[in-house]
């Protein structure tokens, strides 16, 4: 059986460990990343970086591959990879899992502004702040690139392009952050508004309760829908649950049952 898992989080690497702890015989996986960080993390099992050339590209791989099964564990931003697993999927006849780690909650205290997109989230700063942390990645910064008068901390992990905001600080850096650090970050740069995507998970919150302590306004960036029809779990261990039941639902007669 072979298993094909649009990687790139936290999660996707996850699943591939614990598939290649189950040992489960005859499983191949490999892990697509996109290609876009300069020094990814790198799963257990094969690796193929770049991409595929949209829906068509991915049916024609998942075909000429015999892929079995595919797992979208991409970030919960990456919309567009999504839409085309879906129609990929249904093109060439493999079964689709999408594995999303839930969405962040306000907690009491909080002071959140939610907004469609990164160009609604640049509309709502002027009235909230004048010092930006920008934590959205280093695409999408043309939708800041107007507003002259704010200051920008943005955070990514690898250097970000232009356009951007003309009064910008870039600071590389990769989770998981720590609280104290955070509470640090927004005093030495003064930050009095934060802007975030709902990526979810829990190595970027300290953030949010950064923020919370300090009274800082956050603009949060509603995440895309996941296509209609593709089932959901949240966590990596589901995703390993439906793989495994897969793989034994394909188990020849008589084969030793593999628990795990």
């Amino acid at each position: 059986m072979h298993v094909l898992i649009l990687g790139g989080t936290t999660e996707a690497r996850r699943l591939a460990e614990l598939l290649a702890a189950g040992h489960l015989p005859g499983l191949r996986v490999t892990n697509s990343l996109a290609g876009r960080v300069a020094a990814p993390r790198t799963p257990p099992g094969e690796v193929r970086i770049g991409g595929f050339g949209g829906a068509e590209g991915l049916a024609v791989w998942l075909g000429e591959h015999t892929v079995d099964l595919l797992v979208d564990a991409t970030h919960p931003f990456a919309g567009t990879i999504s839409f085309n697993a879906a129609r990929a999927a249904a093109t060439a006849g493999v079964p689709l899992l999408a594995l999303r780690r839930p969405g962040w909650v306000p907690a009491a205290g909080d002071d959140w502004h939610e907004a469609g997109s990164l160009a609604e989230a640049a509309a709502l700063l002027p009235a909230l702040g004048a010092r930006v942390f920008l934590t959205t990645g280093r695409t999408g910064l043309a939708a800041f690139a107007g507003l002259r008068d704010l200051w920008f901390l943005v955070r990514s992990v690898d250097a970000p392009g232009v356009p951007r905001p003309p009064r910008t600080e870039v600071l590389l850096d990769r989770g998981p952050f720590t609280l104290d650090g955070e509470r640090e970050l927004l005093r030495r740069h003064r930050i009095d508004v934060l802007v975030t995507k709902d990526s979810g998970g829990e190595a970027t919150a300290p953030k949010l309760a950064a923020a919370r302590e300090a009274g800082v306004p956050v603009v949060v960036v509603r995440r895309p829908p996941v296509p209609e029809g593709v089932p959901v779990v949240s966590g990596p261990g589901e995703a390993a649950r439906w793989v495994r039941e897969a793989h034994a639902r394909r188990r020849p007669p008589g084969a030793p049952h593999v628990s795990g």
